[in-house]
């Protein structure tokens, strides 16, 4: 059922009430940002960008690039540049293919993004490629302690979790493990008795 096609059609529906959704977790978005230490210059590349809550976060002086891959939540993401005054470039695009060339970013956000991508390793495997050397990725999403299996009510919540929003079942882990890329610091995230946490990855 967690297909492109089904994503972009879900989140259609999301995206005029997105924000409200969302809106919670700012902090933690604003604390992951904050662990990129970005500078005036650099490149960042927001996949899974939605409505562009991310953009208030950002320094200025920063380029950003968002991309997403509903057509409505890069309209929502324009539309939100534009009242911040900040240019970014957005576009629609599979975070799992990204048309964008390699070692062309300083850094990657990926918020709430590989809870919800039909193939999260697919995706952190991208995000390494466009990332230059010494380039930093950050995470902050859902995830299940890797030596812990999920319980039976667990799975059967998933079902559910997995239809209207996203897998609660993956473990971080074993998605990092597949790009090359070092863990620098973890931290437990808001809500993080559910299994939210941030981590910052770097390339080497």
């Amino acid at each position: 059922m967690n297909t492109n096609l089904w994503n972009r059609w879900r989140y259609t529906l999301y995206a005029p009430i997105y924000d409200r959704i969302v809106r919670s977790f700012n902090t933690s978005r604003q604390r992951s940002i904050e662990l990129l230490a970005l500078k005036a210059g650099e490149r960042v590349l927001l996949i899974g960008a939605g409505t562009g809550e991310d953009l208030q976060f950002i320094p200025e002086g920063v380029k950003i690039t968002a991309v997403d891959i509903t057509p409505a939540m890069v309209e929502q993401i324009c539309r939100k540049a534009k009242f911040l005054n900040r240019p970014v470039e957005a576009a629609v695009m599979d975070g799992q293919a990204l048309e964008l060339p390699s070692e062309s970013f300083d850094a990657v956000v990926l918020h709430l993004i590989l809870a919800v991508i039909p193939d999260p390793i697919a995706c952190i495997q991208e995000s390494a490629r466009v990332l230059k050397p010494g380039g930093r990725v950050v995470v902050f999403d859902k995830f299940l302690p890797e030596k812990e299996q999920p319980s039976l009510q667990r799975r059967l919540a998933n079902l559910v979790a997995n239809f209207a929003f996203s897998d609660i079942n993956r473990k971080l882990e074993s998605i990092a493990a597949a790009a090359p890329l070092t863990l620098l610091h973890e931290e437990p995230a808001v809500y993080g008795r559910f299994g939210y946490k941030i981590a910052l990855y770097e390339k080497p």
